[in-house]
């Protein structure tokens, strides 16, 4: 395993910011993995633990113990059955899933990070979401000092949420097992309008699934979501505030607002979002409260082709981000009466 000390960890992130770990290790097993967090654990050493790093924002000040980077690999095919170790490169894994003519996650192409990410944010986009495929999470549980395997019951998922995100510091995700479909080379039906319409389609119709994953990664770079290091735009953590979910009451007082700011005719857009709630656009509050496209003068900036996405735009600290990310939240609440919540892991930080 390897060992670093005073161990740069901005390059190991998709904003490019933090400052340095005391330690770094490099686990490339399993068995790596836990003997690394049991090691942290029994010393009481505080540990950050990084995959892809494409949903942190670590404090210039870095981090006061280990950084555990899971570089472990895994790709485990068997018929319509996909075992990802937790390290595996989240988007090579989606491209070899839909070369095997398998549908269940290729529109989740082009979205950066490891497999092992996955279930924590139950990460989805353009229709799809992990946690319809995720059959098993195996991971190391640090409170029993055992590796479990839990259910997608026992997952708890939710919208950008589940257990693992709500008990941070209990789990360390090892390895995912997904349940595929095979349907002769067609994607899954296809459930959100804007793929929907870029391919020529109804929602809920089948498409290719080559075309598809082609589809939402065009979609995607457009957006600036896809990495790109010559790309300032995708200097970031992708979508940096969840999309709001409102109750009945807080959905009716948004629309005064929204209609006595904007005007009678206005219609924000509405998400239903189970009983009694409903999500609306984090992007769509984000411009209406006139913070647009490429918003900012200083180092840390509103991506120029996606409002919902800050960015380094090449000497940013994370404190200029999180200056950004303040003036935002504020401008929002002000203006709609809604606050937006971060989904980036902050480390060392707060907004």
């Amino acid at each position: 395993m390897q060992e670093l000390h005073d161990a740069p960890l901005a390059p190991l992130t998709t904003f490019r910011l933090g400052g340095p770990a005391n330690r770094l290790l490099t686990a490339t097993t399993d068995a790596e993995v836990v003997a690394a967090v049991r090691e942290a654990d029994d010393s009481g050493t505080p540990l950050l633990v990084i995959g892809g790093g494409s949903n942190l924002v670590i404090g210039d000040k870095g981090f006061d113990g280990t950084a555990l980077r899971i570089a472990t690999e895994g790709f485990d095919l068997a018929g319509t059955t996909l075992e990802l170790a937790a390290g595996e490169v989240w988007t090579d894994a989606v491209a070899r899933t839909v070369e095997a003519g398998l549908a269940g996650i290729e529109c989740l192409a082009g979205i950066p990070g490891s497999a092992g990410a996955t279930p924590i944010q139950n990460v989805g986009a353009y229709g799809q979401e992990v946690s319809s495929v995720i059959t098993e999470v195996v991971a190391y549980d640090r409170h029993t000092r055992e590796t479990v395997t839990l259910s997608n019951e026992a997952c708890a998922f939710s919208y950008r949420h589940s257990r693992f995100k709500a008990e941070p510091d209990r789990f360390v995700v090892l390895r995912v097992r997904f349940a595929l479909e095979d349907a002769g080379g067609q994607s899954a039906p296809l459930r959100y309008p804007e793929t929907a319409r870029a391919m020529g389609v109804e929602q809920g119709d089948r498409v290719p699934a080559a075309a598809a994953r082609e589809t939402v990664l065009r979609l995607r770079a457009g957006k600036g979501m896809v990495l790109d290091p010559e790309d300032h735009d995708t200097w970031s953590a992708g979508s940096f505030f969840t999309n709001p979910i409102l109750d009945e009451a807080a959905h009716a007082a948004f629309l005064a607002r929204a209609r006595e700011r904007l005007g009678a005719d206005v219609t924000p857009p509405a998400f239903p979002a189970g009983e009694g709630a409903v999500k609306t656009s984090a992007a769509w509050l984000i411009d209406k409260a006139g913070f647009t496209k490429g918003y900012g003068t200083g180092p840390a900036r509103i991506s120029t082709k996606h409002t919902l996405a800050l960015t380094n735009r090449g000497d940013a600290t994370t404190e200029d981000l999180l200056a950004l990310a303040r003036e935002v939240v504020a401008g929002v609440h002000e203006a709609f009466g809604v606050t937006l919540v971060n989904e980036p892991v902050t480390v060392g930080v707060s907004l």
